[in-house]
């Protein structure tokens, strides 16, 4: 943590914040070379670990700071200190803080659940457990509920020579599809539902493809995992954990888990009409009692849960800190990257943006469902989602009820296609570095990206040619 604190201090201490508010990054009068510290995180996650696994492991935090100076010390030069600071305050106060609290919380309260035992890593058993994942995602949140059932997984399996399948379907599935079903869910659909988006426009809407596509992956991940199962060499020759019944510790911490989704239902459906300003970026009291109380949840949950329960799930604060770190930089170096979208046929995107809109001025459905999902890749699914929100209409009432087709699409491709990479969605960072503590040799960035190309791709033609042709 004392490593987060001195990243984001040199972050804001590079530009001295002044008292004025700050305008809007305007992205129309943004060139592309803007975003190239984003895209150097980029490679930086996709090529190091490949190629200076070493150098990465031990430094990725010094590495992912680098690339953020890149990018503000340019910044301050061109716009100056205040302009460039109050950029900084912006990521960090209405995206980066709220997001990370949020992760902490569900990180730090599901650790504190432990489902004791072991059941045996059979097809049916993986695929039962991957389903239950599922529909927990869209009740308690991907990140609590990849939290929660990882380690129990990955125990099941610990006697297999095969476990990246399992991991890479339980990514797709808890960590990503099944938190679609609701705005408590996703981020995405959690920022939609601030917007204004009814939590049962949500549920109704995205019901249907959530089934079809849950049901299509876990038909897959039987038949693949049954054809490893099959093999005479599969299982090793000791079991490092026996067969055992099944007991769950830590409960206090299910209560817990429903003060969260109290804390963020509240901050949706209460409106204060009490704001600040901090340089120009609005911060509602909602907003901070909410952030305030899953900060004193979380807390509440490391004084009364017994340390013997976070032993049983080998609970550290490692993959949390590399989230923390690595989506730090992605959040300050992203928003020139999100302005020059923003700025539609304006900016330096202008073509990308237009794919989107036909010759009569509506928005095309499958092109929203695509650019969307796929940016969500990899610029992280929930400020993707905005954009294509407020470049669609930026009106909840509107897109709800005249173009639902369109804010379906948005959903759909934010939600699902986060799932294409490791970065499209944090969870999917946060079960990689569990599963690699575990001993599993997870693939390389490009590696999980074979796996999402070849099994998810075209499971998403499908979704087009269901909802959107």
């Amino acid at each position: 943590m004392k490593a987060l604190c001195t990243w984001l201090c040199a972050a804001l201490c590079l530009c001295l914040p002044g008292l004025a508010a700050a305008a809007e990054l305007d992205g129309a009068g943004l060139s592309l070379l803007w975003a190239v510290p984003f895209v150097g995180i980029l490679l930086s996650i996709a090529l190091l670990p490949i190629f200076a696994g070493h150098v990465w492991h031990n430094h990725f935090g010094k590495i992912t700071l680098a690339w953020a100076l890149a990018f503000l010390i340019p910044f301050c030069v061109e716009y100056g200190l205040h302009d460039s600071a109050a950029l900084v305050v912006h990521a960090l106060l209405a995206e980066y803080i709220p997001f990370i609290i949020l992760l902490f919380a569900l990180y730090t309260i599901s650790g504190g659940i432990l489902l004791w035992g072991n059941l045996h890593g059979s097809p049916a058993v993986n695929t039962g457990l991957l389903a239950i994942g599922a529909l927990l995602a869209s009740l308690m949140g991907t990140t609590g509920a990849a939290m929660l059932l990882i380690r129990p997984l990955l125990r099941a399996n610990d006697n297999r020579r095969h476990r990246v399948h399992v991991v890479v379907f339980f990514i797709f599935l808890v960590a990503n599809v099944g938190g679609g079903l609701t705005p408590l869910g996703d981020p995405p659909l959690f920022l939609g539902f601030l917007k204004g988006v009814d939590f049962l426009w949500t549920v109704q809407h995205m019901a249907l493809p959530v089934a079809l596509l849950s049901a299509a992956l876990l038909l897959v991940f039987y038949l693949l995992d049954r054809h490893f199962y099959a093999r005479e060499d599969e299982l090793l020759p000791r079991d490092p954990s026996p067969d055992s019944p099944l007991r769950l510790y830590g409960k206090w911490n299910l209560l817990l888990l429903a003060g969260v989704v109290g804390a963020v239902l509240l901050s949706g459906l209460w409106q204060s009409g009490v704001r600040f300003d901090v340089m120009g970026t609005p911060v509602e009291l909602q907003n901070l009692v909410r952030d305030a109380l899953l900060i004193g949840l979380a807390l509440v949950s490391l004084a009364i849960t017994p340390k013997q329960v976070r032993a049983g799930n080998e609970f550290d604060w490692g993959p949390i800190l590399e989230v923390a770190k690595l989506f730090a930089g992605i959040f300050v170096t992203i928003a020139p990257a999100i302005a020059i979208l923003r700025a539609g046929s304006a900016g330096e995107l202008a073509a990308l943006v237009g794919l989107v809109t036909g010759a009569d001025g509506q928005p095309i459905d499958g092109w929203y469902f695509w650019l969307s999902g796929g940016l969500s890749a990899f610029l992280d699914n929930a400020p993707t989602y905005l954009v294509f929100f407020n470049l669609a209409a930026g009106d909840a009432q509107v897109l709800m009820h005249q173009l639902p087709g369109t804010l379906l699409a948005i959903s759909m491709g934010s939600v699902f296609m986060g799932a294409m990479t490791y970065i499209g969605n944090a969870p999917n960072f946060m079960v990689k570095a569990i599963a690699e503590q575990r001993g599993v040799a997870m693939p390389s960035f490009f590696g999980y990206m074979a796996w999402s190309l070849v099994i998810l791709l075209p499971l998403f033609v499908l979704l087009h040619l269901v909802f959107f042709l």
